[in-house]
């Protein structure tokens, strides 16, 4: 439990304006991670990222999820490498299918949304390390596209997926992949295993998002985090009650936390939903024992 790192999402139905002021409460309360959010028509992930690091000074901040349809490999990796160039060691790269519908919106539905992700990782992964690219994919088309300012520490791409397919995908070509909220400490066994069956080592971490509500009034914490349960159940297809969540007490929340320590996440993202979220994520940080950041 000692070295799992703690992280909160800025949520997307949060205005971008109040990012840098989030971010920096954030720090002061002594987290590990912040992660923005990438969905279509609310926020922008690149340039939210760069206002969180610019506005913070050790946080790691994580991108989740850059839809692979809406960017080109060449463009996101040149985005990322300017990133992690300013800001080395403190940047995490999400990229994912999208939600398809959305990206049928935007006309950018892929013809294989395993291949286009595929092709995209690798190619990013490679462009950031510093490697000349040339690729004739099935999805992406690279030629001889190399970075002139590639980071110094490259920074991990993970893989934003759900299904057992993709995650085996993540296994193979990710260097972690990150789990949606409302998967629990019996889910990340399943996910390791697929995982592994792609190909991944000791070293491929999971980074669990996790709907989160800390308060005293059983009701009322029931009451704030039912529409985030049914919503994303029937996404999940299960029902609301195997929809995992880190809520109740303070305490309780702590415990939820620690469960998924236990299981094998490396990183727990608490996407805190209803009042007050610093105030949700300072009780809890007390119970695990996180102190605020010197000065």
């Amino acid at each position: 439990m000692t070295n799992v790192r703690i992280g909160v999402m800025y949520d997307r139905d949060r205005d971008p304006a109040g990012l840098p002021a989030f971010a920096r409460a954030a720090e002061a309360l002594g987290v590990d991670d912040l992660w923005v959010v990438e969905d279509l028509g609310w926020n922008g992930g690149v340039s939210a990222a760069a206002v969180a690091l610019g506005a913070t000074e050790r946080l790691r901040v994580g991108l989740g999820i850059a839809p692979a349809p809406l960017r080109s490999p060449a463009l996101l990796a040149m985005e990322l490498a300017t990133l992690a160039r300013v800001f080395p060691g403190r940047l995490v790269a999400g990229i994912g299918h999208g939600v398809r519908e959305w990206m049928a919106q935007a006309g950018v539905a892929p013809r294989s949304p395993l291949a286009l992700l595929e092709e995209t990782i690798t190619s990013v992964r490679a462009l950031l390390s510093g490697q000349r690219v040339t690729l004739d994919g099935r999805e992406v088309r690279l030629d001889g596209i190399e970075l002139v300012h590639p980071p110094a520490e490259v920074p991990p791409v993970v893989a934003g997926v759900v299904r057992p397919r993709s995650l085996e995908l993540s296994g193979r070509v990710a260097d972690g992949t990150l789990v949606a909220e409302g998967h629990g400490p019996r889910d990340l066994a399943e996910i390791r295993a697929l995982t592994a069956e792609g190909g991944a080592g000791p070293g491929h971490t999971l980074t669990v998002f996790a709907f989160a509500h800390a308060g005293d009034d059983p009701a009322e914490v029931s009451r704030t985090l039912r529409p985030h349960v049914e919503g994303h159940g029937a996404w999940l297809g299960r029902p609301p009650e195997e929809v995992f969540t880190v809520s109740g007490t303070a305490a309780q929340a702590a415990a939820r936390v620690a469960d998924l320590a236990t299981a094998g996440a490396d990183t727990v993202v608490l996407r805190i939903v209803g009042a007050e979220p610093l105030r949700q994520l300072e009780s809890v940080l007390a119970v695990l024992g996180r102190r605020p950041a010197a000065g």
